[in-house]
């Protein structure tokens, strides 16, 4: 029986994943819209985030919107590949 992917599996990140997963191709999330969803500290999400991104399974954005900055968050066709997978795993496991 094949690993749990361990990138996937911490509990920050599994949630991270379910939350962007609900996103259509090609859309994303506002940052402090994830992290209240979320309920996690700015710091701690972008920690995970970084994780993710550093995987190839989420992307990032940041953009300037009128005199702030903003940041967007997605899932890549790779995230949702490894998160179908996890999720696949975790049945076959279950």
């Amino acid at each position: 029986m094949a690993e749990l992917n361990p990138l996937i599996h911490a509990d920050a990140r599994l949630r991270v994943m379910s939350a962007l997963n609900t996103l259509g191709p090609k859309e994303s999330m506002a940052f402090p819209k994830l992290r209240e969803i979320l309920s996690m500290t700015a710091g701690n999400l972008s920690t995970h985030l970084r994780k993710l991104e550093d995987a190839g399974y989420i992307s990032q954005v940041k953009v300037i919107e009128g005199r702030s900055p903003a940041t967007y968050v997605g899932i890549t066709a790779r995230g949702v590949a490894a998160f179908e997978a996890y999720k696949a795993q975790l049945i076959q496991l279950l």
